[in-house]
């Protein structure tokens, strides 16, 4: 079967009574991977969102009332598991080879009968993905990096607390530079072609502002189209009710992106 196929489709308790949830499991790299879909319920054609989640395992995990939250804004959303989590096959290599998990995530939302574009968005971690998978899939229409990892070895010198999980997964950037070197969009950048937001809190302790920092120099550098909306008081995790208002306005800003026509 191709990547991004769906092969199970079994429904979920929804939290939202006008939006259908479903656990899918889906094919990536030859993989059986699972995930979270969140179709509301109408017959029209919506805008596909890919929700990159952030972390590794349980950590960071997908919570279903966020995808709830996009779909709320009028979004087909599909948020990936990626490999090895909750009954998934292989296992996460944090931006390695499960990158493609975010790939062929997006390739399902293509494929999806009632979707019409693409929009991306990457948390924490989730950030590299989002770039990375916009890079593969060019049909993307945009992408949203928020609070998102941009520069794998940054993270290695900055999270004290991660490098043991990082040299367990990756090895040292000393020993292995070029597994960092291939972990980090910055480096490929030029091959996007959908407008990116990158959304950032000033105060954030888990992934610096300086992430933010060198993506948008690097998109500038390459004369992508880029905007910045940076938080001054705002950390990781942003308070309510703001977060609320910036899922509305991220919504918002999706889809006044022209869609890409995708290929045949």
């Amino acid at each position: 079967m191709n990547d991004g196929t769906l092969i199970k489709k079994q429904r979920i308790p929804s939290p939202h009574a006008a939006i259908d949830l479903f656990m899918v499991t889906y094919i990536s790299s030859g993989l059986q991977v699972k995930g979270y879909l969140a179709e509301p319920q109408t017959n029209e054609v919506l805008p596909g969102l890919l929700y990159l989640r952030g972390g590794i395992k349980r950590v960071g995990m997908v919570r279903k009332a966020r995808i709830i939250q996009y779909a709320a804004s009028g979004f087909i959303v599909f948020a990936p598991f990626y490999r090895g989590n909750l009954g998934g096959e292989g296992q996460e290599d944090f931006a390695g080879y499960d990158r493609e998990d975010a790939i062929n995530g997006g390739r399902l939302l293509l494929q999806h009968e009632r979707t019409k574009g693409l929009h991306i968005i990457g948390f924490s971690r989730g950030g590299v993905m989002a770039l990375f998978t916009a890079m593969a899939l060019q049909e993307a229409t945009s992408v949203v990096c928020w609070n998102g990892v941009t520069d794998m070895r940054l993270t290695y010198e900055e999270r004290v607390d991660l490098r043991k999980m990082m040299k367990r997964v990756i090895g040292t950037p000393t020993k292995y530079p070029e597994r960092y070197d291939w972990r980090t969009p910055l480096r490929t950048i030029e091959n996007i072609k959908a407008p990116v937001c990158i959304i950032h809190g000033l105060l954030d302790e888990h992934v610096s502002i300086e992430h933010a920092y060198r993506l948008e120099q690097a998109l500038t550098e390459k004369r992508k189209q880029v905007e910045t909306w940076y938080f001054p008081l705002f950390t990781h995790y942003f308070p309510e009710p703001d977060n609320r208002k910036l899922i509305r306005d991220i919504g918002s800003w999706m889809k006044q992106q022209p869609t890409i026509e995708r290929r045949h």
